[in-house]
């Protein structure tokens, strides 16, 4: 960003820099909150996968059961009625074209029909489990080139703002750097005054609450659930574990769980989702306020709850 050397507009290409690093920042956080729902879809279909694959080694034992069984009939029958053309194929060194002989199949089937279809039953359920397996295969490659793609995007808006910050000049990066460091040093001074004065009950929401702000002064790093460092969902997953509820690491799916609560109706405790699609999540604490980890370069803290966070309209809450 070339920047003018009249010092009558420098002060506004500056606070406009300022005003683009803070988006490209908010952008990061909503592309990462798109990669933690990613990465969950991801680790439940390589548990889905991992699952496929273990039932799919127990397949394979009985077919191949199945398929020595048939071997045994067929020797038997070879060597009491004989086979005729099969006998190459019964020595042969492949003892699945022995049995992949449609005349040999046919003689053991009218003889020994549960055999057959046991041998039948094995093969088709190999199959199938190899065709489920190969299905999610695709699946998971899938979702980890999406995965790729957000998290490129997320560091792509970093890496944005880190430029247009080395391009102001040195004492115009100094001076918003200091501003920002005082703007969130009054910010954390207010959040743990506030933090400090909260007392609560024993409510699932009053227990998890009191974990977050707990966490006020943490740093935001992305897909982190602590100790001393959080994401927005990260945070709120992790404050409620310690009431005893269980969260997945995602906004997006988070508002799935509990109650849906109306803005003018929440209550402290309550999960407040922002975005469309979502990409935040903060805990309301009362008093027009709530806790959160709102994105990289900021700590967690207790700002005003508004219908907006930044750009992001609120767009519902959810008791659990």
């Amino acid at each position: 960003m070339a920047l003018s050397s009249n010092p009558a507009i420098a002060a506004p290409t500056v606070q406009s820099a300022q005003r683009e690093v803070d988006r490209l920042r908010t952008l990061a956080a909503e592309k990462f909150e798109a990669a933690n729902e990613i990465n969950i879809r991801i680790r439940k279909l390589e548990q889905e996968t991992k699952a496929l694959q273990k039932r799919d080694a127990t397949l394979q034992v009985k077919l191949d059961e199945s398929q020595k069984k048939l071997a045994s009939i067929a020797i038997a029958k070879y060597k009491s009625d004989g086979l005729g053309e099969s006998l190459g194929l019964l020595f042969s060194s492949d003892p699945t074209e022995f049995l992949s002989s449609s005349g040999t199949l046919d003689v053991i089937a009218r003889n020994y029909a549960a055999q057959s279809r046991e041998y039948a039953v094995s093969r088709q359920n190999v199959e199938a489990s190899q065709f489920v397996i190969s299905d999610r295969t695709v699946l998971l490659k899938t979702e980890r080139a999406k995965l790729k793609v957000e998290v490129s995007r997320a560091k792509s808006a970093l890496t944005k703002a880190e430029k247009i910050l080395n391009s102001l000049k040195k004492e115009d990066r100094e001076r918003l750097a200091k501003e920002e460091a005082d703007r969130e040093d009054k910010i954390l001074s207010a959040s743990q005054k506030f933090a400090q004065s909260y007392r609560g009950d024993n409510t699932r929401g009053s227990i998890a609450l009191k974990y977050a702000l707990q966490q006020v002064g943490d740093i935001y790093v992305w897909a982190a659930a602590g100790p001393t460092k959080w994401d927005c969902s990260g945070l709120t997953m992790r404050a409620f574990q310690q009431a005893g509820v269980s969260l997945p690491h995602s906004s997006r799916i988070q508002v799935r769980y509990g109650k849906s609560i109306s803005y003018g109706s929440v209550k402290p405790g309550d999960l407040l989702f922002f975005g469309k699609p979502i990409s935040h999540v903060s805990i309301y604490v009362g008093g027009g306020k709530m806790v959160q980890a709102p994105r990289p370069g900021k700590r967690v803290e207790v700002i005003p709850l508004t219908p907006r966070f930044g750009s992001k309209p609120f767009v519902g809450a959810r008791r659990l």
